[in-house]
């Protein structure tokens, strides 16, 4: 029986919506990976629709950290304004 090699990956572009939101929480302190992971995915879909508030997204993600939720909202937020000129137009 032989294995198969993996399949290959393919990077997304430095502009893409799932990249810059991953980005921008990639070093938010969170008591476990999921909650990041989860906290990136709110994110992505937030900014995709652009339905709710930004504090709305956070709060929906449930993420637990030993950051106060208001901080996380600024740290995104500040973050997100550096990504601007990058963020596709709808």
């Amino acid at each position: 029986m032989s294995t198969k090699a993996p399949s290959s990956v393919k990077e997304s572009p430095a502009d893409a919506l799932e990249k810059i939101a991953y980005g921008v929480i990639a070093d938010i302190p969170t008591r476990e990976p999921n909650d990041r992971n989860r906290l990136g995915y709110c994110l992505w879909i937030w900014l995709k629709d652009r339905q709710g508030t930004l504090e709305q997204a956070i709060r929906h993600a449930g993420v637990r950290s030993t950051v106060a939720e208001d901080e996380i909202v600024q740290l995104v937020r500040q973050r997100l304004d550096e990504y601007e000129k990058t963020l596709p137009r709808s």
